[in-house]
């Protein structure tokens, strides 16, 4: 039923694509090492992640982040019990999206 109901949800605009990507910050943060990897590649600092979680840029570059990472796209879908395509449906919702990527 869980897989049902998760099939069925998407990102629709750019609100839910912002919570969505917030909740991809939680879940970083939640890891081990989540938030210090996502920071050690971005070179963006653990206080500069903090204080940006209000900025849409930002926050497309955290799912641009996470859709180089299968594992992540997983994990971060099913704990907001969406299917693994609301990580695109979100970034493609958020500034910076090229195709290309």
């Amino acid at each position: 039923m869980r897989d049902m109901k998760a099939k069925a949800k998407r990102i629709a605009n750019r609100d839910e694509a912002e919570a969505f990507a917030i909740h991809a910050v939680a879940h970083l943060a939640g890891q081990e090492d989540g938030l210090e990897r996502f920071s050690a590649l971005s070179g963006i600092g653990i206080d500069e992640i903090r204080q940006r979680l209000a900025d849409a840029d930002f926050l497309g570059a955290v799912l641009d982040y996470v859709l180089y990472d299968d594992k992540l796209v997983i994990e971060i879908s099913e704990a907001a019990e969406m299917p693994p395509e609301a990580v695109l449906q979100a970034r493609r919702l958020l500034p910076g999206y090229s195709p290309e990527m």
